[in-house]
Parts: structure tokens; C-alpha cells; sequence
């Protein structure tokens, strides 16, 4: 790393702050510091909206697209795991580490004692079948009869994911044929394959998500306590497993995977649905004393693909309950996806634009609104809307404009991109080069409609064997960076897809871009960027030796590609190409969001 970048690190990264411009140039204001996540607020209330997090049922509305959400993605995780169950026993069963797992199992048999075979037989059982089933019941009622008000949510969390977790491993075992270990083993063989192990993967989703509840809900500093030891039973069991010869350490690894993707899916669509808003920039990016724009002519610029005529017909009727009768609905095209609708709107002189799409959408739209001040209403139709989610704005496009016309203007930043091939855009959320370009080129529409999101990390998946790029990066006008990666993103914001913080430091009102570049190296490598990606942050911490994951903050970016690319534009792919130029434009793009509390 070159002495003249000051460093600002945190673990397992290598984040640099933005350097001072040099002699001469004009110095902008100072970003915002970054103090950590604000509460986006409850959600709104009223017909067909979810009441606050803990409280009754969502609606019948709520509760079907959580159904399908969990329905859609599951079917995505039984693929991956079946898809690893028969790699394990195909192609990769004669590859390293694979040809010494026998190893493991018989020097596990050779550490036998009575004591350590009776404390395995305890720990054992804590994934047992009774014991889980015993247990998920005796939390659930806990969860309804100890609260003042019962948490019919996380009783709902918990018992659907070791549901889901079973039936998965019920599928598995039937695709998935694999001998236990060919050691002498301390308990009877049941007659499933020895892939995944089901007694880890249910202590998993047990007690993973009891360790994600008392995150989640409890207060005081006892809660981070108990979830390191309810987090370590799984592991404990699956250790257990293994030591009474019942399962190889790959079945343990499966296991695991399998309880902790059941909690994700879940807890993406119960816990952090639309009822929990991401939090929303600081109300110090709002101009004293803002106010939502006065009633007067509204433009609702929309992408017919995703929107269709009842959808309209609601958005219509929340406008005119906000007094907003003179709206135009202008449809996009393919030859223009927005830009242009928008730019005519603003110059036939209307006081709100609303857009409803997808982040293409959006992006476009934006890049007419940059710099003109008239505010826009985000209303969430696409597959990923990662530009709402970012902002604090629920997922359902009627509740989305509901709350974005009772808030107030807020300026946030753009991202302002070119390159060889490409023509100056702004974004609003993401853009880069590497495994999530390819990833979007490689999902197709129909995927897409029939998966959500999900579809691309299956095609995410087809994309690792991807071969790394070499790039350099010159930030801030500093001595250029030399790296191999496999993605380099460039951020306006920071979280994904399932409400991942990608890049977790990312704000899209502090005045700088963020730039991740992403290169695991092996199983290990990629074992230590998950971590990473998964472990919250915020400020400094300390400094870490792994380079799988590097952040850094900028204000201008040159980013220089050894060989063509595949590029991506807020999701949507572009021409590939050699060069990336990023620079921020800080609060170029006023947007309506909700007001503290909604």
C-alpha cells in the first residue's frame, strides 16, 4: 500500500479515506461523518400495511408474499445443496480435501475415551430430533404467552425455519446418496445418507435463530453473550457427530450451511421484510424546515413490464388522498427506460416526479432530475429495488408512496460513471465490473420473473469459475493501486439483495463513493470474504492481514482493466470495456423520503 494514501482500516480490509485535492483545485465540503446506522422507523400504518415488528400477523398481503418469498428462495437452496451433495460424491470426491476426510474420522476414533464419548452423547442429543422439535415448541409458546405483547413474528421465524430446514434435508437425503464413515460408530445408522448431517443442521436453525432473536430483540449487553453460546451448540453438535462417527466433516460443513441458509431465507422474509425498513439518510441531508412539495402537477413515470393497470390505479388513488390530482402517467420504452419522459416532465414544469420500476428505472429517471431540485418519489415495482430498500422505504409500492408524500425532500449523492464504450450515466446504487456484471448478464428475464432475486445467485454460482481480472486504481489523483480481483464495485450505497450490507460503510448522503474490490483466493479466501461481508462495521477498527475484501472511499476513481470486462449500471449490463471513471456528485438528486418515525 503506498505511504501517501492515509489508511482508515477495519478488519479483514484495507479502507482508505479520500485524499485532499491537490494544490489549486476547489476543496469540497466535508462528508458527513459515518456514525452508524439511524433507525428507519416503523412501519406505516393502516389498511394492508404490517403493524410494527412483534406485533400481530402481517395481513393476508403480507403474508402471501412472504410465503412466496420463502417458497421461491428454498427452492434456490435446495438446488445449491443438492448440487454440492452430488459434487461431493462425483466430480470432487477424489479431489483434496475431500481424500482426507477418512483421516479425520479415523483419528477422531483413535481420541476416544468414556468421558469424551458420554460428553458427545450429550451434546449429541441437543440435535436430536425430539430435543429440537421439544425445544422449537417450548420457545414459540415462550414467545407468545412471556411478552407483554406476543411475538407472533419471531414465533412464526423460528418454527418455519426449522421446518424448512427439515424438508430440505428430507430432499436431500433422497437425491443425495453418500456412506457414512467407514469407522466404527457410537450410535445406530439411521437409514439416511450420511449427507448433510441433520442433527447439525437442525441444532442450526434452533439455535442460530434463538442467538438471531436475542440479537434482534433483547437489550443490554448480556444479549451478545448468550448468542456466542447459543451459536456454538451447532457447532458443538456437529463436532459431536463426527466424533461418534456418524457423519464426515463435509456432512457437518452441509449441515451448518444448510440450518443457517434456512434462517437466512426465513429472516429475510418475516424479520426484515418491508415492516423493517433499512435506515434512512441522516434528516441533517433535508434543508431546514423541508417539506414535502406542495400539491400541483405530478408525473408518474412508470415501466408498464412491472406495472400494471391496477397497480396504477392504486398509486393513483394514494396520490389524490395527498391532494395530488393532476397526475400524468407516462409509460417507459424499451428505446428509452425513462430519461427521457423524465426530462420532458421536468421542463412542462411539474413539482413531483414519481417513478415506478425497478433500479433501472429509477437510475434513469434520475439522470434527468440530477441537479434540477425537483424532488422524486421512489415506488419499488422491479426485482431487486435496491435503491428503496437503502432509503428505509417498504417494498410495497402503494406503502412506498404513502410514506414518501407524508416525508420530507432529502438530498442525496449520485455517481456519475464513464468509460471506453459507454456513455456518461449517473447511478444511484451500484456500479462495477467482474462476477456481479456477469452475474447480471447471465440471468435472464424469465429467471427472473419466476425466482426474484434469487435468480442471480444461481447465476452467481455459475460465474466463480470466472477467471480473476488485474486492474489499477488511482484514487483521488494518489500514486495508483495495483490488484487482481474478481469484482470491483464501485457504491452510492451499501446493502443488496436479503438485506446484506455489501459495502456496509456506504451512504448515499456523506459525500464520497465507496469502492470494494473483492478477491478471495480458495476455499479459505472465500470462507474469510463471507466473514467479512457478514461481520457489521462501523468507524475504525482494527487492522486485519487478509486482502479478500478491500475497501476504500473516494471521490474520483480512474479504474484501468488489463482486459475487457463485463460492466454493470445499477443492475442493468453495459458494453464490456477497459476503463471505469467514477466521481461523486454530492446531494445532486433530491428524493422524497419518510418522515422520522414512519
Amino acid at each position: 500500500m503506498p505511504t501517501d494514501l492515509p489508511e482508515r482500516r477495519t478488519a479483514l480490509t484495507g479502507r482508505v479515506s479520500a485524499l485532499p485535492p491537490s494544490a489549486g483545485e476547489h476543496t469540497p465540503s466535508p462528508p458527513h461523518p459515518r456514525d452508524g446506522a439511524r433507525p428507519g422507523g416503523a412501519a406505516a400504518t393502516g389498511a394492508g400495511t404490517l403493524q410494527a415488528p412483534g406485533g400481530a400477523p402481517e395481513t393476508a398481503g403480507g403474508m402471501g408474499r412472504a410465503v412466496g418469498v420463502i417458497a421461491s428462495t428454498a427452492v434456490c437452496q435446495t438446488a445449491l445443496m443438492v448440487g454440492l451433495g452430488l459434487l461431493l460424491t462425483g466430480p470432487a470426491a477424489g479431489v483434496w480435501p475431500l481424500t482426507s476426510e477418512d483421516e479425520v474420522n479415523e483419528a477422531l476414533e483413535r481420541a476416544r475415551t468414556g468421558t469424551l464419548d458420554t460428553l458427545s452423547l450429550i451434546v449429541s442429543e441437543a440435535g436430536n430430533t425430539l430435543t429440537v422439535v421439544v425445544g422449537t415448541v417450548l420457545a414459540c409458546l415462550a414467545l407468545l404467552l412471556v411478552p407483554r405483547l406476543p411475538r407472533w413474528r419471531d414465533a412464526l421465524f423460528l418454527s418455519v425455519a426449522v421446518s424448512l430446514q427439515s424438508l430440505v434435508f428430507l430432499v436431500i437425503t433422497e437425491a443425495v446418496d453418500r456412506t457414512r464413515p467407514d469407522v466404527d460408530r457410537l450410535d445406530a445408522s439411521p437409514p439416511t445418507s450420511s449427507y448433510t448431517s441433520g442433527h447439525t443442521g437442525a441444532a442450526t436453525a434452533l439455535y442460530a435463530g434463538l442467538a438471531v432473536l436475542v440479537l434482534h430483540r433483547a437489550k443490554g449487553p448480556w444479549r451478545r453473550v448468550v448468542a456466542v453460546l447459543l451459536l456454538l451448540v451447532p457447532v458443538l453438535v456437529g463436532f459431536a457427530r463426527a466424533y461418534r462417527g456418524m457423519h464426515h466433516p463435509t456432512d457437518i460443513a452441509g449441515g451448518l450451511l444448510n440450518g443457517g441458509l434456512s434462517l437466512l431465507v426465513v429472516g429475510r422474509a418475516l424479520l426484515t421484510g418491508p415492516h423493517v425498513p433499512a435506515a434512512a439518510p441522516s434528516a441533517a441531508t433535508a434543508p431546514a424546515g423541508a417539506v414535502a412539495p406542495a400539491p400541483g402537477r405530478t408525473a408518474v413515470v412508470f415501466n408498464p413490464t412491472v406495472t400494471d393497470e391496477s397497480a396504477c390505479a392504486e398509486l393513483r388513488r394514494v396520490l389524490e388522498d395527498h391532494g395530488h390530482h393532476e397526475v400524468e402517467f407516462v409509460p417507459t420504452t424499451a428505446d428509452d427506460p425513462g430519461e427521457g419522459q423524465t426530462d420532458r416532465a421536468v421542463r412542462d414544469g411539474v413539482s413531483l416526479v414519481v417513478v415506478c420500476g425497478g433500479d433501472g428505472t429509477v437510475r434513469a429517471a434520475a439522470d434527468a432530475l440530477a441537479g434540477t431540485g425537483v424532488p422524486l418519489a421512489v415506488v419499488p415495482c422491479g426485482t431487486g429495488n435496491l435503491l428503496a430498500r437503502n432509503l428505509g422505504l417498504p417494498v410495497k409500492p402503494a406503502d412506498a408512496l404513502a410514506v414518501a408524500l407524508r416525508g420530507a425532500p432529502h438530498r442525496i449523492d449520485l455517481g456519475r460513471i464513464e468509460g471506453d464504450g459507454m456513455a456518461p450515466a449517473h447511478f444511484t446504487v451500484m456500479s462495477g465490473a467482474g462476477l456481479d456484471a456477469a452475474m447480471l448478464e447471465g440471468t435472464s428475464d424469465r429467471a427472473k420473473a419466476v425466482l426474484g432475486w434469487p435468480a442471480y445467485v444461481m447465476a452467481g454460482v455459475r460465474e466463480l469459475r470466472a477467471p480473476r481480472m488485474r486492474l489499477t486504481v488511482a484514487l483521488d489523483g494518489a500514486r495508483p493501486l495495483r490488484r487482481s480481483a474478481r469484482m470491483v464495485l464501485v457504491a452510492n450505497t451499501g446493502k443488496v439483495q436479503g438485506g446484506a450490507a455489501l459495502v456496509p460503510d456506504a451512504r448515499p448522503d456523506d459525500g464520497l463513493l465507496d469502492l470494494m474490490i473483492l478477491d478471495p483466493r480458495g476455499p479459505g479466501g472465500w470462507l474469510s470474504a463471507v466473514t467479512t461481508l457478514m461481520r457489521p462495521r462501523s468507524g475504525a477498527g482494527g487492522e486485519g492481514g487478509a486482502r479478500s475484501v478491500e475497501y476504500f472511499t473516494f471521490r474520483r476513481a480512474d479504474i484501468r482493466f488489463d482486459t475487457p470486462q463485463q460492466r454493470e449500471l445499477d443492475g442493468d449490463p453495459v458494453a464490456p470495456g477497459r476503463r471505469l471513471t467514477a466521481e461523486v456528485r454530492p446531494g445532486a438528486l433530491t428524493v422524497l423520503l419518510p418522515a422520522r418515525g414512519e
